[in-house]
């Protein structure tokens, strides 16, 4: 009976970090978490405001 390892290398299967919508300005460098940049967190901001008015 053979055994299995895991891999052990990850390989996403989407890169997000390219797309044109993430606007992301740095990645944390342990866990890859990507930061926006200060432009899109107050896009978000707004659009959030504005949805909740509604």
């Amino acid at each position: 009976m053979k055994k299995y390892k895991r891999q052990e290398s990850y390989q996403p299967i989407e890169n997000h970090e390219t797309a044109a919508w993430a606007d992301i300005d740095k990645t944390m460098p342990e866990s890859k978490v990507p930061i926006p940049s200060q432009r899109a967190v107050v896009e978000a901001k707004e659009w959030v405001e504005d949805e909740n008015q509604k």
